[in-house]
């Protein structure tokens, strides 16, 4: 199944690494073959799956749009802007440094549940692929605080967020 959004808290020498990586389809199998083997097995903590309501969750922190500028910083950090390692278009990749990190999860507190209802119904259906009801606000906002929580442990402890999504 694709286009499936996981974020991994990464520590310093695994972000190094992962952009000290020559190729994209290195960084792909980097993250496919170590990071993910890794956090799924032993260090679920530090990683925050988004199922397909990353989708949701960027348009209604941004623009509406699923653009990699749009919105304001740093909300439109939480999911595609940040430095961009893959571009291809089977998959997604965009790394966070630990002060964009410190930085989301300031601000996403700011956003109550009601905030953020509000944001989502906001979104134009016609981008969005389907109509905006109270079960897809409630998938969102569900799987919006797993994010949230990454994001808080990953600035306590100085590390970089990498949001990844199969296409």
């Amino acid at each position: 199944m694709g286009c499936l959004g996981v974020r991994f808290a990464l520590s310093d020498a695994e972000a190094s690494h992962l952009r000290s990586l020559a190729s994209e389809r290195d960084r792909l199998d980097y993250i496919q073959m170590d990071v993910e083997e890794s956090y799924f097995a032993d260090q679920s903590e530090y990683m925050a799956e988004s199922d397909k309501a990353w989708d949701a969750i960027h348009k209604a922190l941004t623009n509406g749009r699923l653009t990699w500028d749009g919105g304001e910083y740093p909300l439109n950090h939480v999911v595609l802007a940040g430095e961009v390692l893959y571009t291809e278009s089977d998959y997604i990749m965009s790394l966070k440094s630990p002060g964009q990190v410190r930085d989301i999860a300031a601000a996403l507190p700011t956003v109550s549940e009601s905030e953020f209802r509000r944001r989502c119904f906001a979104i134009d259906p016609d981008a969005y692929g389907l109509p905006v009801d109270e079960s897809d606000f409630e998938y969102t906002w569900n799987w919006f605080q797993r994010v949230r929580r990454l994001y808080v442990l990953a600035a306590a402890e100085g590390r970089d967020v990498l949001f990844t999504a199969s296409q």
